[in-house]
């Protein structure tokens, strides 16, 4: 049969799609092309373990393994995608194989699966699936390699690739330590002794029983990636054709032209590679026209000669670095050669492998001169000195890339075909004793070292230089200096620096020259954050590549020893050598004790269904398969402060596609009440309602057929403002302050002062007075996005399945809401991907509003925000200003402290009201002597803050620790000392703390303070610190020790244990399951608790026990997951329904012993329910007043909001040590080790323990060194996304990692003597911002000895802001450094 055809192209009309998803079939007559890989799996499919969260190719929850096969070579090509970028008309006859085709529950898991089970791995889940699949494309891509046979066990992969290959990958649960250990278990180079806590082995013994220990992993133990029955159907070309859209796969340029100049009434036309753009540019407008240029071979061609490396516009990234870090084979000199690697190794820095792996050379450049993309590649390859092909209609031309940068966009007559990095090779001298080099280095700054970030700036310098007859000094014959990613609309060449250079000979007073011309040439445009300090860069990196060069008395960038230039020039190639593969983890030690005590409480079981979460099979909410006729929502916000409404309507005239409507405020039925979210301090509304008095603030939800439709739909909506007759939005704190805009906090909430505060501030030698510190917002970053499904049921009742933290509060919302009883909502949720208190208050208005509009639509509503609309609702972290004096003795003794805090709550009170309490209790870690404070919660237009793990106890925390490190400061102390002179005495302790501070014996912190000094050798390495810091230049070191007390509260929580006729048992619990690992602590307290009837051969009842959801007409009561304490809450009301079980089962027991001799659990369940006893047992754990309270060492949080007001609890303590380097030219703060000790009383779980330390610990290094949550002059959130929102990644955890866990031995009050671990380490992360203030210290120590004077103030004390960025690093070690340091050179020189 003859294929119809398109017209102007003759190409083949109406071929079908087909692919292949974990070897099943599918094929499609009609895709819109717009769709994307990540929607066909998630809404078409059952494979729904590819997670969206950022929808950007930002964050990796969405990998998969795409493959394709080449019918010429016989050969399956294998790389991981971001499926929420790749179209799904792009996947034609290839293969797509996601972790639930690795392997599954009913046929066996795969190795990754279980190692990533056994090392801990694996927390809240949400994006385990994504990291199996990064793994498992490094591992089957290693397998191809040529490399020797691996030894039993492990696979051809390196350490190195093992961690590159997650590199792109975040996690907030974690803390990233086992993920990599589990991904490093798999390569043949590891040292097993690296490696840390798992279910497979302990410390100690040799490598191959240890390896024969864990899930065996055999090279040929094959997932099929590429099905046979597939190979058969490829076919050269497609063209689909569906309501209007058109895809289309040209394979020839002149079919390319056909395409373009099809006249189609304007329709827009979208060129195509990997689809990569649209993450950054956040495309709105719809294509018409879908066109694929990878088909093409004068675009995806490749040429390898002596001339250079041509690679054509459609060559992926991650190809390009294959062809440039191969050997060569002849074709180029080893300079040349060394160039390529070094362009090779910049370019693995670049977005992450999985988004390598499609975006285009071409794409890259052709982003960089049309919108102005800070790009890599074009600094990079404009310093190599690349030109570019192009087509223009039928003309071909030859531009440099410097030139092809300059000119306007390309038009749709011009396509880029290719671009070629020239071959380079020193011009050889006559004489013989004229020594050549060509020297090629690259340079990026950036908030992650790996990459997956923006540059603030990049370089890249090319140069040819040459020594005269042996004299030494060394001439620069040319160069060519490229700048980029500062603020420019491209990357430019500084010519003038060029030629200031060309045939000089390197001194310092040249380079001096060089400085300020780099500076006047290198100027970011108006408007462009931190413009000092990208100018700053490019001067330190020039610097650093000319210093080595420089005459020998120079000493330029040398460090302790003169490095002379005939050295400098002898060494090139060494120094030119790529560097070998670095690993990012070092090393790890998990030191902890467990026993058989309570067996199997204290063991560390690996976490419950984390390898269901691994293997895709875990269902989170957006997972649960859609009713039959839903619908989906999206947000309408107000992006004005305060304003009236006055009208909602869309850009268009006609509804956008899908709409169904709106719901708002109006919606709401007769007898329901315009609530969106409560606490035990108020209510916030659903919806503005004619006014609106924060940006963010939910206006309306736009109801579509799917959730793209209503996401699309929102975005066209226009509001109408009107700001007549309104008084100025409050949008500071000091706004509120000067209008007294204020929320009352109950004297419930409100703290005590302590002590005498005139007395103690008589009794001091030195005061400060008046100081102040600002801290700012965080964002949760939770890889769940806030999702909801609400389902109308009989009766007026509603289901709802929620992400929340708190069903009980989400039920009585929305029951409020609809004006029906509470018994009228069902709210479940099983697990959460992520919360950290951010899917408490905030996740109750999503599922409202989908009961809102399930109920006025009468259809199933479903709501999944995307991560912007996330962002820009949730609130974060309290930003605060904090004024202090401070009294104190010469010996650093503080008698007095006096704050007064203005907290911004927001616009309305959510859990704001808690944040005195918090700061307070965190606060009091020290012994201020006496403690006064005025603490006022701040009402401004702004989206109301919330709750953030350790919510005010980590800015108190932060602010004990300012305090010590400015009276350190003042007294010219170490500041260690001063710390140390400062810890509580126990009778301090009880002043300060009161009912929360238990026996004697339980205060740990001093002995804890001691253990840490001594095991982590802190003197010797001050030291060693010491001595480095005198030794370099341009490199300093810090060390920080810190401890915490954190205070939490016990509440009452319920539990419900029932058990089957077959043995197995089934649990409740109040408390939801966030990643903490309060299922598994469950299961092993009900599995405690049960093994004490003491069955014969009753054996280990743990996988007997099941937990299940959350629901709130099944088990009451169940109150807020939050404060650290739910698990062990749980694990008590667990363990009394255990108790009440075996009361009732002994008598049967006893008598079926004397009847029978021998009684099995089995047997004495079966009599049990044939005898009609009631095996199910609830219960309601209410803590005694005087065990309610208690104090970890190290840290001390007080949170709390059970509905009685019923503060109690106790202390948490533990301390860190943290040792950090760095950069003076760029900024970069490098953490080379941190050792914690953490006294978890005798653990519940000390693996699940150790992960919560880990994580909080790593979520803490965000909040004060990378994580900017900023808004505009309005209050609307800026940062949307994973492009400008910064938390933190594998590069970027300490080198060293170590944890202790103390076991401070038995706490009768206490759970089985247990304590909390799931807020306080993050406050033990402050130690990194003191350690980096500690290192900046030393650089402008340095900076004065070279005769810079500053004012008197700011030598002995600075602030230092959090977070502390590069920018804010590198302004307060000196903008300027570089040229202050050569002219203390000069200075020097002269005399």
């Amino acid at each position: 049969m003859e294929e119809d055809c398109y017209p102007a192209t003759g190409m083949p009309k109406n071929s079908n799609l087909v692919f292949a998803v974990n070897g099943q079939r599918f094929e499609l007559s009609s895709v819109e092309p717009s769709t994307t890989l990540l929607e066909f799996l998630r809404t078409q499919t059952t494979f729904k373990s590819v997670k969206l969260s950022c929808g950007e190719g930002g964050c990796g929850a969405c990998v998969v393994l795409l493959s394709k096969y080449d019918p010429e070579t016989d050969q399956v090509e294998d790389f991981t995608v971001s499926s929420c970028l790749t179209l799904l008309c792009s996947v034609n006859r290839c293969s797509v194989t996601t972790t639930e085709g690795l392997g599954n529950s009913k046929d066996g898991f795969h190795p990754i699966h279980q190692r990533l089970t056994d090392f801990h791995a694996s927390q809240c889940g949400f994006c385990t699936p994504g990291i199996c699949m990064s793994l498992f494309g490094a591992l089957i891509n290693a397998e191809k390699t040529d490399r020797p046979a691996a030894p039993p066990g492990f696979s051809k992969l390196t350490v190195a690739e093992a961690e590159k290959s997650v590199a792109g990958n975040l996690c907030r649960c974690t803390g990233y330590r086992p993920i990599v250990d589990a991904c490093k278990s798999f390569a043949a180079d590891v040292d097993i002794e690296d490696l840390g806590c798992n279910s497979f082995w302990n410390r100690g013994g040799t490598q191959e029983p240890k390896m024969t220990a864990s899930p065996i992993y055999n090279g040929n133990h094959k997932v099929c990636t590429f099905p046979e029955f597939l190979k058969n159907e490829i076919k050269s070309s497609l063209l689909l054709d569906s309501k209007g859209y058109s895809w289309f796969t040209p394979h020839s340029i002149d079919e390319v032209h056909s395409l373009l100049n099809v006249g189609d009434n304007g329709a827009r036309v979208k060129l195509v590679v990997g689809n990569t753009s649209t993450s950054y540019y956040k495309e709105q407008e719809c294509y018409y026209k879908y066109v694929d240029l990878r088909h093409i071979p004068e675009l995806s061609v490749i040429r390898k000669d002596q001339t250079g490396i041509e690679f054509g516009a459609t060559v992926t990234i991650s190809k390009a670095i294959k062809v440039l870090k191969e050997e060569s084979k002849g074709e180029f000199g080893p300079e040349c050669e060394m160039m390529f690697k070094r362009v090779a190794v910049h370019m693995e820095k670049i977005a992450s492998p999985f988004v390598r792996n499609t975006a285009s050379i071409g794409g890259n450049l052709v982003m960089a001169q049309r919108n102005g993309f800070p790009s890599d590649i074009a600094t990079v390859f404009l310093a190599a000195g690349a030109f570019v092909n192009i087509l223009s209609g039928k003309m071909h031309k030859k531009l440099s890339l410097e030139e092809f940068l300059d000119i306007p966009p390309l038009g749709k007559e011009s396509i880029l075909l290719s671009v070629k990095i020239p071959s380079w090779c020193p011009v050889k001298k006559s004489s013989s004793d004229t020594v050549s080099k060509l020297l090629f280095q690259t340079y990026r700054a950036a908030p992650r070292p790996l990459g997956n970030s923006l540059p603030y700036l990049n370089a890249a310098f090319l140069a040819e230089v040459s020594r005269w007859n042996g004299c030494g000094g060394v001439v620069l014959n040319k160069c060519q200096l490229a700048f980029g990613a500062y603020g420019s609309k491209q990357a430019t060449r500084a010519k003038k620096v060029e030629e200031f250079l060309t045939g000089k000979e390197l001194t310092i007073d040249v380079v001096y020259e060089c400085v300020k011309l780099v500076k006047a040439a290198v100027i970011p445009e108006d408007g462009i954050l931190s413009p000092a300090y990208k100018s700053s860069l490019a001067v330190g990196f020039l610097v650093e590549f000319l210093g080595p060069l420089v005459d020998a008395s120079a000493t330029v960038f040398s460090g302790s020893a003169v490095q002379l230039c005939r050295t400098a020039l002898a060494d090139t190639e060494v120094k030119q050598k790529t560097e070998q593969p670095r690993t990012f983890l070092l090393s790890s030690k998990q030191v902890f004790q467990s026993d058989n005590e309570f067996h199997p409480v204290g063991k560390p079981i690996k976490k419950s269904q984390a390898i269901l979460q691994a293997s895709g099979e875990a269902v989170y909410v957006d997972d649960i398969p859609s009713p039959k006729n839903c619908l989906h929502g999206s947000f309408i916000y107000s992006t004005k402060p305060l304003a009236i409404i006055k009208n909602i309507e869309f850009k268009s005239k006609s509804p956008p596609d899908g709409v169904t409507g709106l719901v708002s405020a109006t919606d709401i039925p007769k007898g329901g009440e315009n609530v969106g979210s409560k606490t035990i301090f108020g209510t916030e509304p659903l919806f503005a309602d004619g006014l609106t008095q924060c940006c963010g603030e939910r206006l309306a939800v736009v109801v579509a057929d799917t959730q793209k439709h209503a996401d699309f739909a929102s975005n066209l909506a226009v509001v109408e403002y009107d700001f007549n007759n309104l008084e100025p939005p409050v949008l500071t704190v000091e706004e509120a302050d000067r209008r007294s805009s204020f929320f009352e906090v109950s004297s419930i909430f409100y703290p005590n002062q302590v002590g005498d505060i005139s007395k103690g501030m008589a009794e001091a030698d030195h005061k400060i007075l008046s100081a102040e510190i600002k801290l700012e917002s965080q964002y949760h970053f939770y890889l769940e996005n806030q999702t909801a499904l609400a389902v109308p049921d009989e009766d007026n009742c509603m289901v709802v399945y929620s992400s929340i933290q708190v069903p009980e509060f989400a039920q009585a919302t929305i029951a409020r809401c609809l004006g029906v009883p509470e018994h009228n909502v069902r709210v479940i949720t099983r697990r959460v991907g992520g919360g950290f208190g951010g899917k408490a208050i905030k996740a109750m208005p999503v599922a409202t509003a989908c009961a809102l509009a399930a109920h006025k639509l009468r259809s199933p509503v479903r709501m999944y925000l995307n991560r912007k609309t996330d962002m820009i609702m949730a609130g974060g972290r309290h930003p605060m200003k904090i004024t202090y004096s401070v009294g104190f003795k010469s010996t650093g003794k503080i008698t007095a402290l006096q704050l007064e805090i203005l907290i911004n709550a927001g616009i309305f009170p959510d859990i704001s009201l808690i944040l005195p309490s918090n700061i307070t209790t965190a606060l009091k870690k020290y012994n201020w002597g006496a403690l006064s404070f005025d603490m006022k919660v701040c009402k401004t237009n702004l989206p109301s803050r919330t709750a953030m793990r350790a919510p005010g106890e980590v800015q108190g925390s932060y602010i004990a620790e300012a305090v010590i490190e400015h009276v350190a400061s003042a007294l010219s102390m170490d500041v260690d000392s001063v710390r140390k002179i400062n810890l509580h005495t126990y009778e301090s302790l009880n002043l300060f703390y009161d009912d929360s501070s238990g026996d004697p014996l339980e205060y740990t912190l001093t002995s804890i303070w001691d253990k840490l000094g001594m095991s982590s050798k802190y003197n010797q390495r001050t030291e060693i610190i010491r001595e480095f810091n005198e030794g370099n230049i341009w490199k300093k070191r810090g060390i920080s020790r810190i401890p915490i007390i954190h205070e939490v509260a016990m509440r009452p929580t319920p539990g419900k244990v029932s058990i089957l006729r077959d043995g197995s048992v089934v649990v409740e619990v109040g408390g939801i399951e966030l990643g903490q690992g309060l299922w598994t602590k469950v299961k092993q307290m009900t599995a405690f608790g049960l093994s004490l009837i003491k069955c014969d051969g009753a054996g280990d009842l743990l996988d007997k026990v099941r937990v299940i959801q959350s629901d709130t007409l099944s088990l009451i009561q169940g109150g807020f997951t939050s404060g650290s304490t739910t698990s062990e809450s749980s694990c008590e009301a667990v363990r009394l329904c255990c108790e009440l079980l075996v009361e009732r089962l002994t008598p049967l027991k006893e008598r079926l012993q004397q009847e029978m001799g021998s009684v099995t659990w089995e047997m004495l369940i079966l009599q049990a329910h044939l005898g009609a006893l009631n095996l199910s047992a609830s219960s309601l754990f209410v803590p005694e007043f005087t065990s309610m309270k208690y104090l970890n060492y190290g840290a001390a949080s007080l949170y709390a909001t059970s509905s009685k007001l019923t503060l109690y609890g106790y202390l948490m303590k533990a301390a860190v040590l943290i040792q950090v380097e760095v950069n003076l030219l760029t900024g970069q703060t490098t953490i080379l080790r941190s050792d914690i000790i953490y006294d978890c009383g005798k653990s519940l779980n000390p693996a699940v323990d150790l992960g919560q330390i880990e994580g909080a610990f790593v979520q803490g290094i965000g909040f004060f060194m990378l994580e900017e949550y900023t808004e505009n002059s309005e209050g609307l959130v800026l940062v949307d996304g994973t492009w400008n929102y910064k938390i933190p990644t594998v590069d970027t955890i300490p080198k060293q990692f170590n944890v202790e866990i103390l076991n401070s031995g038995h706490h009768q009050k206490r759970v089985l003597s247990s304590k909390a671990s799931g807020e306080p380490p993050l406050l033990l992360a402050a130690s990194v911002h003191c350690a980096t203030r500690a290192a900046i210290r030393e650089a402008r120590r340095q900076l004065r000895s070279w005769g810079y004077r500053e004012d008197h103030d700011s030598q002995s004390h600075f602030i230092l802001k959090v977070p502390a960025t590069m920018p804010v690093v590198k302004e307060l070690c000196g903008v300027d450094m570089v040229e202050r340091y050569l002219e203390w050179k000069m200075g020097d020189k002269m005399l």
